[in-house]
């Protein structure tokens, strides 16, 4: 292989799929669905191409796959590749181990500023086309990306959309579902001391057409142990702000009650709850509730969902 005098070669090559970020969202090939040239008026109201499958392909990253995004890095002889894995394999070209420098690839970095393409989620229903530059903003607040498993005791990495998710949550995770938009529950604990991996399984409720679900478990906010019921929408704020809840708890003549909105799933229960956007019972609370020697919880929970007119 001929190489350029005072040229060095690199040992080893890195293959390895770094993680995402900053500007590097992955976008899989399977998603280059054009296979023709388009001239569009783009969003600054200029000329842009509608990007080719042989464009794209020029953009995409050898080592991770994923889009480039400035900075744009190429070796000598004229390989690319993009920032985070320029970092990750040590300074040495994936293709054809030459060291690498700090050589910017310009003129792919302005191709790519011409292009438009469509949002990665085109398969789910998103039908807008964006400048090359717009699309990362664009596909991080789409209202077609799916949404995450809501399932509350473990982490789950399934994505998908609403249906595809409650059929996930009853098959895969055993999580009970009922229709109707009232509902009495009763949680049971034999150790009332234990807040650690005390998060109950979640319930579903299919009401007015759509889903919800209602959490509680046990945490510590702050070093006082507490419990807590909230209710998240299987769906976008803007849908969720459309309903009402309430949730009450008592016994012997005391109860508490909460209204509230519910939140959409887009926001995991970990961020409700620790914004304490629910039902909030103190644990001498809660053991009054359960009546008898304090020795063991059982909380009585109703609630009620309404769509506001």
């Amino acid at each position: 292989m001929a190489m350029a005098p005072g040229s060095s070669t690199c040992k080893e090559v890195v293959d390895s799929h770094p993680s995402v970020s900053g500007h590097d969202i992955a976008m899989s090939k399977s998603e280059n669905n054009s296979t023709s040239s388009k001239v569009l008026l783009g969003s600054s109201g200029k000329l842009g191409v509608y990007s080719t499958n042989g464009v794209q392909e020029l953009l995409e990253c050898p080592v991770c796959t994923n889009l480039m995004y400035p900075p744009i890095y190429q070796c000598p002889n004229g390989h690319t590749l993009c920032s985070n894995c320029k970092i990750r394999v040590s300074n040495c070209c994936p293709t054809c181990r030459h060291e690498l420098g700090n050589i910017r690839c310009l003129a792919l970095e302005k191709v790519a500023e011409s292009l438009e393409i469509p949002c990665r989620y085109q398969n789910l229903g998103c039908q807008d086309i964006f400048p090359y530059y717009s699309k990362l903003k664009h596909e991080q607040h789409c209202r077609f990306r799916p949404y995450n498993c809501p399932y509350a005791g473990s982490e789950c990495s399934v994505t998908g959309d609403i249906p595809s998710l409650v059929a996930h949550l009853k098959d895969d995770h055993k999580v009970d579902m009922h229709d109707g938009c009232t509902f009495n529950h009763r949680y049971v604990k034999s150790n009332p001391h234990e807040v650690e991996n005390a998060t109950w399984m979640l319930t579903v409720f299919n009401c007015f057409g759509r889903q919800f679900c209602l959490h509680f478990e046990a945490f510590q906010l702050g070093t006082a142990p507490v419990y807590m019921a909230f209710l998240r929408f299987m769906g976008e704020d803007n849908e969720a702000k459309k309903f009402s809840y309430s949730l009450e708890v008592g016994h012997n003549g005391r109860k508490l009650i909460w209204q509230g909105i519910p939140r959409g799933i887009r926001d995991s229960h970990r961020k409700v709850r620790d914004s304490q956007d629910g039902l909030i019972i103190q644990r001498n609370l809660a053991l009054y509730f359960s009546g008898g020697e304090r020795q063991e919880l059982k909380l009585r929970i109703t609630g009620r969902i309404w769509k506001e007119e």
